[in-house]
């Protein structure tokens, strides 16, 4: 089951959003809910609104497949902040000037997808064989060695 979440124009620059989406990409859904919830970055309340929309999206395709839903089984797969649209503005300066003011937005995009059991691995076909193949091999030869570099020789200049 997956799911995802986007929120659009979020009114804070992407590169301190990124900050904060980087501590839970990868992580199961309720260890990155507990990192939300408890960091002091502002990112961190609009992502976890997003994060808890993508958790209820996949709830709702679920109850739509008629499928068993676990919200703690669930692992955030994907998590990105893109820039948005900048807003330019301007603010006075010395001698009659303007300096530009750039407030910075973002989108946010999360999806989850529920943990699959791990299939089981078939065991590696004669470790012990290929081992012994390698043994046999011939050495590698060892690469030549340089010689010393030489020095250069510093002439002195005659002083008046």
């Amino acid at each position: 089951m997956e799911a995802r979440a986007i929120q659009r124009g979020v009114r804070q620059s992407a590169r301190k959003m990124r900050l904060v989406i980087d501590l839970i990409r990868g992580q199961a859904v309720p260890e990155a809910d507990a990192i939300l919830r408890f960091s002091k970055k502002r990112a961190a309340r609009q992502i976890h609104k997003v994060l808890k929309s993508a958790v209820a999206n996949a709830q709702q395709a679920a109850q739509r497949d008629n499928a068993a839903f676990d919200a703690d089984s669930l692992r955030v797969t994907y998590a990105v902040v893109n820039e948005g649209q900048t807003l330019k503005r301007f603010t006075a300066a010395a001698m009659g000037r303007g300096t530009p003011i750039l407030k910075r937005s973002s989108h946010v995009e999360i999806r989850v997808a529920g943990v699959a059991a791990p299939a089981a691995r078939p065991a590696p076909a004669a470790p012990k064989a290929e081992a012994k193949e390698k043994k046999e091999q011939k050495p590698r030869a060892k690469a030549k060695q340089r010689a010393p570099a030489k020095k250069k020789k510093t002439t002195k200049k005659a002083s008046k």
